[in-house]
């Protein structure tokens, strides 16, 4: 059964997303679990703008804190590791999140579900799920595993469908706070655009349900597209602007990290 309220107060919680902001999807749960927030990057895409002082300043207000990983790269230089094949970053970075969550206690953590929309996103799904699984390879505590979309609708299912009934966390907010999730959401500096286009595409009450489904997968993403990942078509449309260099493959460059990844989430060295 999805979580009752009273125990998202009672569990120690971590949130880890790609980039500042996504934590506006699930900002009730945020005000609610008050967890540790980890963040991959600083939000600065091609444009070179950090977005993280929006983000500490929104986690402050939500009582919620800052964890040990926060905008450790940027936009740029994680797109560089993945092009490259410089894999050792990402796997060091896994470990080191699982020895976070394990000092801290976590119980339940919560991350970027892999939708296929943005390489980021999926990395983070996959450093998430493989730092879970270290912990438990490592004889830690079990961590309930959590992800939430960030492009589809909040109430979407991924894919392959699963059970209504299967789990996790749905809240469905007052009118109070759904007013100050979007009020959060319009006063994000950097992110205006894609406020926009999220409330255009589901609608503002849409956001009044947030949630948080089980990861029933691990390091293999493949069975989740039907096709290429979106990010690629998108990709070449960066590529073609002069953004970046090269197009981001899930074959290439996504599969390759994932692989190396399972050296620590089956426990052993860095």
């Amino acid at each position: 059964m999805p979580s009752t309220l009273p125990s998202l107060s009672a569990r120690r919680a971590a949130l880890v997303v790609a980039h500042p902001g996504h934590e506006l999807r699930i900002h009730g749960w945020l005000e609610r679990a008050r967890p540790m927030v980890c963040v991959l990057t600083d939000g600065s895409g091609s444009g070179g703008a950090s977005r993280l002082a929006q983000t500490t300043a929104l986690l402050a207000r939500a009582g919620a804190s800052r964890g040990p990983i926060y905008g450790r790269w940027t936009d740029r230089e994680l797109y560089e590791a993945l092009v490259g094949g410089r894999h050792e970053g990402l796997v060091a970075l896994a470990c080191e999140l699982a020895d976070a969550l394990a000092a801290a206690g976590v119980e339940v953590v919560a991350g970027d579900a892999a939708e296929g929309f943005n390489p980021g996103h999926d990395l983070c799904r996959l450093l998430v799920n493989a730092a879970v699984a270290r912990t438990a390879a490592r004889g830690g505590a079990p961590i309930e595993n959590l992800e939430f979309p960030l492009d589809a609708a909040p109430e979407s299912s991924p894919a392959p469908a699963e059970p209504a009934d299967c789990g996790g966390c749905r809240l469905v907010l007052d009118d109070a706070a759904l007013a100050r999730k979007l009020a959060a959401a319009r006063d994000y500096a950097g992110l205006e655009q894609e406020v926009c286009s999220a409330l255009d595409r589901h609608g503002a009450d849409a956001f009044r349900i947030e949630r948080l489904r089980p990861v029933g997968y691990g390091l293999d993403l493949a069975p989740l597209f039907s096709g290429p990942p979106r990010y690629e078509s998108f990709g070449e449309e960066r590529v073609a602007l002069g953004r970046y260099r090269e197009v981001l493959s899930f074959r290439r460059h996504v599969e390759p990290a994932a692989a190396r990844l399972r050296a620590c989430a089956d426990g052993g060295a860095p």
